[in-house]
């Protein structure tokens, strides 16, 4: 998907449902007991065709910004993968893991539901093989999470995001890897497995992106 063809998607899905006065997170979350670290859905939401795949889930106050409401985690299938490539540090169980994905970052999400930041995080935090970013981002445009059995627009309001943001994710993954060869060269292989969580950020401005693109 083109930048252009994408943010035509976010536009779209944004209107849709700010028509039908459901935010983002409310066509994610349950309408009561929501519980803070859990996934939504619980098996994450898995793409039938191409194996992506997203989750969102809610950190308590006082573990995050206040004008987060939550954020999204979206990954790669390792089948989406064509390049011979070992990665820089996998789960403990190695190939018997139960997850064989890769993680491209976190979409935070603002009390309104609006995108508001990407973040990149160490390999701990999503327990997942974690590939050099030209690795990954040689594969952005095969991210698409179209066919969950999630809500259509948060699938493809996620699909389109990508595909809007690749320049700045590959920024974003760039910046992780330089962070993390910081704190490898300091700790050794400890240094994908404990503390150091988010290691690259970047903000959103909708807006501006659309405006850059001739579309506001």
């Amino acid at each position: 998907m083109e930048p252009i063809d994408a943010a035509a998607v976010v536009i779209d899905t944004i209107v849709q449902m700010a028509g039908e006065a459901r935010p983002l997170m409310q066509r994610v979350l349950p309408d009561a007991d929501v519980h803070w670290w859990s996934h939504y859905p619980d098996d994450d939401a898995r793409d039938e065709k191409t194996r992506s795949r997203w989750y969102y889930h809610v950190h308590p106050p006082g573990t995050r910004d206040p004008a987060e409401h939550g954020h999204f985690h979206l990954f790669l299938h390792r089948t989406q993968l064509d390049i011979a490539e070992r990665p820089l540090a996998a789960p403990a169980e190695g190939e018997a893991a139960p997850a064989h994905v890769t993680h491209i970052a976190g979409l935070s999400v603002d009390h309104d539901g609006v995108p508001r930041g990407w973040f990149a995080t160490n390999r701990w935090v999503t327990d997942e093989f974690l590939y050099p970013a030209e690795t990954v981002i040689a594969h952005l445009d095969r991210y698409n999470v179209d066919n969950t059995s999630e809500d259509h627009h948060v699938n493809r309001l996620l699909t389109a995001m990508v595909a809007l943001y690749r320049v700045e994710l590959a920024e974003l993954l760039r910046a992780r890897d330089a962070g993390l060869a910081k704190l490898v060269k300091a700790d050794g292989a400890a240094a994908y497995e404990a503390g150091h969580d988010v290691l690259a950020t970047c903000a959103i401005d909708l807006d501006a992106k659309l405006e850059a693109l001739g579309l506001n």
